[in-house]
């Protein structure tokens, strides 16, 4: 909605404040909420048969976004965000090789590990801001030599 049709609802509503109108209009979003919904509901509906199960397998579905490697980046929102990769319920289940390495660790050397990986995370986040941006060079240049006429 536009930031003066805002404006407007909040004082008809009964509601005033100097900055009101200033703080109505904010700058053009680049799609960035409005991709990762599509995303969202893209999974939901390969998830569920009807729009009744929507609201039990969000979960899941935020788990499936949340872990799934991105192209602009190089890596899962999860692993930028906590500097590990998710251990899904199989892998506690049927043990995997690192869950077995780090439940052999003492409490130093598992310290130690952690440290180490909070060491590197902010490496892994520098290579992904980076790889980002040549991503949004390349589409950039694509889609100006879709639009500009030759």
């Amino acid at each position: 909605m536009d930031g003066f049709v805002l404006a407007k609802k909040i004082l008809r509503a009964g509601y005033f404040w100097m900055t009101m109108e200033t703080y109505c209009i904010r700058p053009q979003m680049n799609g960035a909420v409005e991709a990762t919904n599509k995303n969202i509901k893209k999974i939901l509906r390969k998830m569920v048969d009807n729009h009744k199960q929507c609201h039990e397998k969000l979960p899941f579905a935020l788990l499936v976004y949340r872990t799934t490697v991105r192209t602009s980046t190089g890596e899962t929102p999860y692993l930028l965000v906590y500097g590990t990769e998710v251990v899904i319920p199989t892998e506690v289940e049927i043990p995997f090789l690192r869950i077995i390495q780090e439940a052999e660790l003492s409490d130093a050397e598992r310290i130690r590990s952690c440290y180490e990986q909070l060491a590197l995370l902010d490496g892994k986040r520098m290579n992904a801001v980076c790889h980002g941006q040549l991503y949004q060079n390349r589409m950039s240049r694509a889609f100006n030599k879709r639009v500009r006429p030759r």
